[in-house]
């Protein structure tokens, strides 16, 4: 079992949770995701790392309203106890890795959040700032009420640009205007990582592409199992069938098929749709939840 040490609701339909983990805290990196479950009846859930604090033996994850399962874990209080908490999975950001610190510190580099990805993207630039890399962050929500992160990310980013959709708060427009008004103001940027909703990245990645802008993805809004055997993350990135849970969750974003993925993503939502896809895809399918309705 697994305490819940800390309760804040960020906005009407979004709360973020700091869980006892201590084997979660410990071997934990940025990019990475955990697996949640608020019972022994209740669904399993990837979750992206928001923050962790190896000292105190915490992870921070945010949760949004989706469905049941967590609507369930929302419901949960300070001092109740999730019933697991499996990680890190996946793999950590290439650009938070001390291999990688050296590179990354000649790029200039500029993060686009959309809503929820604002979470998965501060764990990243609190590990830049600490480790003496300076970014840039654009934070996009469609109004200024569902704004969260905001002063926190300040303390840790070089420039903080946030944007909504409706013009409530700062820049009136959404993430990729807001990089373009940059970018034709002056910015320049060698490297670009877009995390959000599929639709946002997708457009985001269109933009850069066009800017000339290397991005990096995450794909983790099409994760459902986490662990590569239900293939509801199945993805193809250049002429690569891939899996988001176990091959990323980030990949290159100019490479990713974000239409097949979307239109995946809502097939997959169905009984039928889900034994479409596993005659489709075959071999490659890569079932095993036993609810894909092709266990290959």
């Amino acid at each position: 079992m697994y305490q819940i040490v800390r309760r804040e609701e960020l906005s009407a339909s979004v709360i973020l949770m700091e869980v006892k983990a201590p084997r979660v805290a410990a071997e934990c990196l940025p990019g990475q995701f955990i697996i949640a479950k608020t019972d022994e009846v209740g669904e399993r859930i990837p979750l992206t790392i928001c923050d962790y604090d190896r000292k105190k033996e915490t992870v921070t994850i945010v949760v949004q309203t989706v469905g049941a399962g967590t609507e369930r874990m929302m419901a949960k209080k300070e001092g109740e106890f999730l019933e697991d908490f499996v990680g890190p999975l996946g793999r950590p950001s290439e650009l938070c890795l001390e291999e990688n610190l050296e590179e990354t510190k000649k790029k200039s580099i500029v993060y686009i959040a959309g809503g929820l990805g604002t979470a998965p993207v501060y764990p990243q630039v609190k590990w830049l700032h600490e480790h003496g890399v300076s970014v840039d962050v654009i934070m996009g929500f469609r109004s200024k009420d569902i704004l969260f992160y905001e002063d926190e990310m300040k303390e840790v980013a070089g420039g903080v640009y946030v944007c909504t959709d409706d013009g409530s708060y700062a820049f009136h427009g959404n993430g990729s205007q807001q990089l373009e008004a940059l970018v034709n103001g002056g910015k320049h940027y060698d490297t670009a990582v877009a995390i959000g909703p599929m639709i946002m990245m997708k457009f985001t990645c269109m933009l850069t592409k066009k800017l000339g802008i290397p991005t990096i993805v995450s794909m983790n809004p099409i994760m459902v199992d986490g662990t590569g055997m239900c293939g509801a993350c199945r993805l193809v990135v250049g002429d690569e069938v891939k899996f988001a849970c176990v091959d990323g969750p980030e990949f290159d974003g100019h490479l990713v098929d974000f239409d097949q993925a979307m239109k995946r993503q809502l097939q997959y939502k169905t009984q039928e749709g889900r034994a479409k896809l596993a005659y489709e895809e075959g071999s490659s399918h890569r079932g095993g939840c036993g609810n894909c309705g092709g266990d290959k």
